[in-house]
C-alpha cells in the first residue's frame, strides 16, 4: 500500500474524464461528463462521470468507483498497481510501505514459481527421456522447434513429484507452490505435481507473465484438458489464452477470433494470422467480451459446424445479445476444426470461414428455423414464435426489423404477424435504466432517506447542524450507508466533501454503489433540517405504530399496559410538537 498522502497526489493529478476518453466515447453534460460504459453492451451514454471529485457511476449496469478503481477494471490491475500505473502517468514519484511491497512481492514470488515450472517443463518436453511421448505429439501436430519455443510448450513428467523437488531445489516454498496452483496435497499429507503426463501449455495474462497452464493428457485415463486451480494469478473467466501474443494483431485488423483450444490458437499463428484467443477451461463469458472489447468491436466465433461445436458457440448467450460489439459466427467445415484446417495446409478455408462469419444472431434465428417443418402451417408458427424470441432481445429497433423481414421471407408468415410475435416477447431491456437513486418502487419516507445521505455526501453545512441517528433509516442498506459516510466525514470542516475514493469495495457492494450513485446525482440539495424534520416524524410514526401494535394485544389491566400507555402518548405529543415547527 502506498500512503494516503502519496494516493491522494495521484488522484488529484488524474483527470478520470481523459482517462475514460482513453477507452470508450464521452461527451460533456452540464457539470459531469457523460460515456459508453465499457463494463457492459450500450450505445447510449447512461456512465456518469465527476470530474472534480474522480467518480464515476454508471446508471446502466450499477458499476461505480473512483480513478483507482477505474484503472483496475479496465486494465486487469489490482489497487497497488492501478495507483503505479497513473503515478507513472502522472509522472509522479511514489513510494510503496512496507506492506504494499510485501504484497507485491508475493505476485512476484507467485510468478516467479510459475515461471520456474514453464521452464522446468519446457526443458522435459525437449531433453527429458519421458517427453518422448510428448515429442511424438508435438511433432505429429506439425510443431517444429521455433513453435515449442514460441509458446514456451512443455511436459509434465508422469511421475508424482518431479516438480515439487526441482521447486524446493530452487529455494521456492510449499506455501508458494500451492499458492501458485503448481502442486496439491496428497492423502498422507504430502506434496504432489497437479500436472502430471501432460502436455502443458502456459497461460499468460496481459503483461506476458505466466499465470497458470492448460494441461492434455496424452496417455492413461483421467480429463482430456486440466487448467490450473483458481489463485491469485489465475482466474479463467478474466483469461484468454493467446490474448497476450495476439492483442496488438487485434486491434490493427480490428477483429479477434474466438476458438475452441490451444492448438487452435496456435494454428491461427501458423497461418499468419495471429487473431486467435480462447477460453481457459470455462465458457465464454461476458467478462471474455469485456476483455475483448479494449481491443475490438468485432469478435468472431469460429467453432465446428457440429452440435458441439455450434452448442460452444451459442452456449452464453441466451440471455442477452450483446449490443455493442459486432459479434459474428465463422462456420467451419463439420468435424474441421482450425487445426486441422491448418494442418491440412487449408488456409485459404480457415480464413473464407472468418471473412464470412456471419451475425450471431442471424446464425441463431437459422438455427432456430431449421428445427421446425416450414411446410407445414404448425410447424411455421412454432418457428416464428421461437425466432421472435431471439429478435426481441436485441436492443436496437432498426435491427429488430430486418430480422423480422428475413424471418417472414424464410417462413412465409407476413410481416404483420411476424412483428406482433416480437411485440408479444415484450420490449427488450434497454441499457439506459431510471437513476439507481430514484427507483419509481420507493416510498416517501425511502427518498428522504437518501436525501439525507446525499446531503452527508456533500458535508452539508445545515446537516453537521442537526442530530440524524442510525434509528431514523427504516431501511438495513440505508443505514449502513449513513454509518459508513458518517465515518466519512469525520472531522472534516462542514462544506468539505468526505475522501469518496474508496467508496465502493467490490462489485458486489450494494451500498458503495448506492453511496456513489447518490454522489453524482445531479440536482439541488433539499433543506437539511427541512427532510431531517420528516425523518424524525417518520422515525415517531413507526414507534406509534408498534406500540398502538402491542397496546391492542393487552388488556388495560395486564402488566406494563399504563407504562406503554403513557410512552405512546409522549411519542404522539412529540410528533405534534415536531409536525408545529415544520
Amino acid at each position: 500500500m502506498y500512503t494516503r498522502a502519496d494516493i491522494d497526489r495521484v488522484r488529484e493529478r488524474t483527470d478520470l474524464a481523459e482517462l475514460a476518453a482513453e477507452v470508450t466515447k464521452v461527451r460533456r453534460s452540464g457539470r459531469s461528463v457523460m460515456a459508453v460504459c465499457p463494463f457492459h453492451a450500450e450505445k447510449t451514454p447512461s456512465l456518469s462521470i465527476d470530474p472534480a471529485r474522480g467518480l464515476y457511476h454508471c446508471f446502466g449496469c450499477g458499476k461505480s468507483g473512483d480513478v483507482f478503481r477505474w484503472v483496475q477494471e479496465t486494465q486487469g490491475l489490482d489497487f497497488a498497481d492501478a495507483v503505479e500505473f497513473l503515478a507513472r502517468r502522472a509522472g509522479i514519484t511514489i513510494t510503496p510501505q512496507k506492506g504494499a511491497a510485501e504484497r507485491k512481492d508475493r505476485r512476484a514470488r507467485l510468478v516467479a514459481a510459475v515461471e520456474a515450472a514453464v521452464a522446468f517443463y519446457a526443458e522435459t518436453l525437449k531433453r527429458s527421456p519421458e517427453g518422448g511421448t510428448a515429442r511424438a505429439y508435438v511433432r505429429s501436430r506439425g510443431y517444429d522447434v521455433d513453435v515449442v519455443d514460441r509458446f514456451r510448450l512443455g511436459y509434465s513428467p508422469p511421475g508424482w513429484n518431479a516438480l515439487v523437488g526441482h521447486l524446493r531445489d530452487l529455494g521456492i516454498s510449499e506455501e508458494v507452490m500451492q499458492a501458485a496452483g503448481l502442486v496439491s496435497r496428497s492423502r498422507k499429507g504430502g506434496l504432489i505435481d497437479r500436472f502430471r503426463g501432460r502436455l502443458m501449455f502456459p497461460i499468460f495474462d496481459l503483461r506476458g507473465d505466466p499465470v497458470g497452464f492448460g494441461a492434455r493428457l496424452l496417455e492413461g485415463e483421467g480429463p482430456k484438458y486440466l487448467n490450473s486451480p483458481e489463485t491469485a494469478l489465475y482466474r479463467k473467466s478474466r483469461l484468454l489464452y493467446g490474448l497476450n501474443w495476439a492483442k496488438s494483431e487485434i486491434v490493427r485488423a480490428g477483429r479477434a477470433v474466438v476458438v475452441e483450444g490451444y492448438t487452435d490458437v496456435i494454428a491461427f499463428h501458423l497461418a499468419g494470422r495471429p487473431l486467435a484467443v480462447a477460453t481457459c477451461g470455462t465458457a465464454l463469458g461476458t467478462e471474455h467480451l469485456d476483455l475483448l472489447r479494449r481491443f475490438t468491436e468485432t469478435v468472431v466465433l469460429a467453432f465446428d459446424a457440429d452440435e458441439a461445436g455450434v452448442g460452444a458457440a451459442l452456449r452464453g448467450f441466451d440471455q442477452a445479445v450483446p449490443g455493442d460489439l459486432d459479434l459474428r459466427v465463422a462456420v467451419l467445415p463439420e468435424g474441421r476444426d482450425p487445426a486441422d484446417l491448418v494442418a491440412a495446409g487449408d488456409v485459404a478455408g480457415l480464413e473464407a470461414a472468418v471473412e464470412g462469419s456471419v451475425p450471431l444472431l442471424g446464425f441463431r434465428i437459422e438455427r432456430e428455423l431449421g428445427r421446425h417443418p416450414l411446410d407445414e402451417a404448425e410447424g411455421r408458427a412454432r418457428a416464428v414464435r421461437a425466432a421472435a424470441a431471439l429478435v426481441a432481445r436485441h436492443p436496437d429497433p432498426v435491427v429488430r426489423h430486418e430480422y423480422a423481414v428475413v424471418v417472414a421471407r424464410r417462413t412465409g408468415v407476413a410481416l404483420e404477424f411476424v412483428e406482433a410475435a416480437i411485440a408479444d416477447q415484450g420490449r427488450p431491456r434497454t441499457a439506459t435504466r431510471p437513476a439507481a437513486t430514484s427507483p419509481p418502487s420507493l416510498t416517501g419516507a425511502e427518498k428522504a432517506e437518501r436525501e439525507v445521505l446525499r446531503l452527508l455526501l456533500a458535508n452539508d453545512p445545515g446537516i453537521r447542524e442537526l442530530e440524524v441517528a442510525p434509528d431514523l433509516f427504516s431501511r438495513d442498506d440505508h443505514r449502513e450507508a449513513f454509518e459508513r459516510v458518517s465515518a466519512l466525514v469525520g472531522e472534516l470542516p462542514p462544506g468539505r466533501p468526505p475522501d469518496l475514493g474508496r467508496l465502493v469495495e467490490d462489485d458486489e457492494d450494494a451500498v458503495g454503489h448506492l453511496l456513489a450513485a447518490l454522489a453524482l446525482e445531479d440536482r439541488p440539495l433539499a433543506d437539511a433540517r427541512e427532510v431531517v424534520d420528516r425523518l424524525k416524524e417518520r422515525a415517531l410514526q413507526r414507534r406509534i405504530d408498534t406500540l398502538r401494535a402491542e397496546l391492542d394485544a393487552m388488556t388495560p389491566d395486564e402488566r406494563g399496559y399504563s407504562e406503554m400507555f403513557a410512552d405512546l402518548i409522549a411519542l404522539e405529543r412529540r410528533r405534534r410538537e415536531l409536525r408545529a415547527t415544520e
